[in-house]
């Protein structure tokens, strides 16, 4: 069958969930399939009337398996909201005992003793914990510069809601007062054409509001004058650099694809995938493992992980060259979570957070 934009896939099931009960949705699935056939007459022209009816068959079947589909989808969605809700609290105590709003259990009744106790006690929480939870996870490492970490180190909070219109997610970033921008809250939003079978359409991020001589993502370059020139001073000019804030200044899709060449759209695309697997990296795996990431134990559990999948990738390889077919195993949800094999999946963590609310 073509894969064309008029073809039923799920993210038409998906938009139905959200608006409409679960009868309201079986029609509406009978309803396409049925506009389909009008659409694909032509193939079922081409056939004999004794394959036709078996193809009329199929289809019923397939209308069946709808069916069931749209249920699972709908119990799926009610049991995401259930644990999505359990997961609200220990969010909040997470974050209150990593900035020091309240002390873990245990720590307020011993005194710290020798040469570091005043030092310890007035330490509250757990210093760079985000940004050392960031800095061990591969992905995001390659972004964060040296120059960076001044600045994360005031990053407080991470959290990621669904956003409804149009389709996708958004991520805040939390920051305490700080020298290097105004901005308390940083935020990425990823636009998506289709959540089930994902495509990312664009990405907007915050405008960052620098302190004079604070930014950090240019850098000022400066250049001596000639020999002779009339002009003493220093020649100075900004020019862009590497940082982790350039996260929040996503490379843009032109309106007009003819405006670009082949070359400058696979270099487009490119950049956008690498700006979504950093989206998807602190989605699925930052925020709900940091922890593990912290202390450095994801990372252990990314190794194994990755052995796994080479394990597997040489039995597959092995097989297709005696012929046969074997179902390649995927490694287990590890502490350090999965990250999306596409963009825009429901977290591949079973989450689906709540709906962003207008401030």
């Amino acid at each position: 069958m073509s894969n064309n934009k008029d073809n039923f896939n799920v993210s038409d099931l998906g938009s139905a969930l959200n608006e409409e009960d679960r009868a309201g949705l079986v029609n509406a699935l009978k309803s396409k399939i049925q506009s389909l056939a009008g659409q694909h007459s032509d193939v079922l022209e081409n056939l004999s009337p004794v394959v036709r009816k078996r193809v009329e068959a199929l289809r019923e079947i397939q209308s069946q398996h709808d069916e069931l589909e749209a249920k699972f989808f709908e119990e799926r969605l009610a049991l995401e909201a259930k644990y999505q809700k359990l997961y609200q609290p220990l969010y909040s105590r997470r974050f209150d005992i990593v900035n020091g709003v309240v002390e873990a259990e245990g720590v307020a009744k011993e005194s710290p003793a020798g040469q570091e106790e005043d030092k310890e006690a007035a330490e509250k929480g757990v210093p760079d914990f985000w940004l050392s939870a960031m800095k061990n996870n591969e992905v995001l490492a390659e972004e964060i510069t040296e120059r960076d970490e001044g600045a994360l180190k005031y990053l407080k909070d991470i959290k990621w809601c669904r956003i409804d219109n149009p389709k996708g997610f958004k991520i805040d970033f939390f920051f305490d007062t700080n020298p290097f921008f105004k901005n308390s809250v940083l935020s990425k939003t990823y636009h998506m054409i289709d959540e089930d079978e994902p495509i990312l359409e664009k990405a907007i991020g915050t405008e960052i509001e620098w302190y004079p001589g604070k930014c950090l993502t240019q850098k000022l370059l400066k250049k001596k004058p000639k020999k002779g020139s009339k002009n003493a001073k220093p020649i100075t000019k900004t020019e862009n650099c590497e940082s982790f804030f350039n996260f929040f200044s996503p490379p843009q899709v032109p309106d007009d694809d003819e405006d670009i060449d082949e070359d400058t759209a696979e270099e487009l695309q490119n950049q956008m995938e690498q700006d979504y697997d950093i989206g998807s990296t602190i989605r699925d795996k930052i925020i709900p493992h940091a922890v593990s990431w912290f202390t450095g134990e994801a990372i252990q559990d990314e190794d194994f992980e990755d052995m796994d999948n080479e394990d597997d990738d040489d039995d597959e390889d092995e097989d297709e060259d005696q012929g046969k077919s074997r179902k390649k195993l995927s490694a287990g949800n590890k502490k350090g979570g999965r990250g999306a094999a596409a963009a825009g999946g429901d977290g591949q963590q079973g989450e689906r957070p709540p709906e962003c609310k207008q401030q």
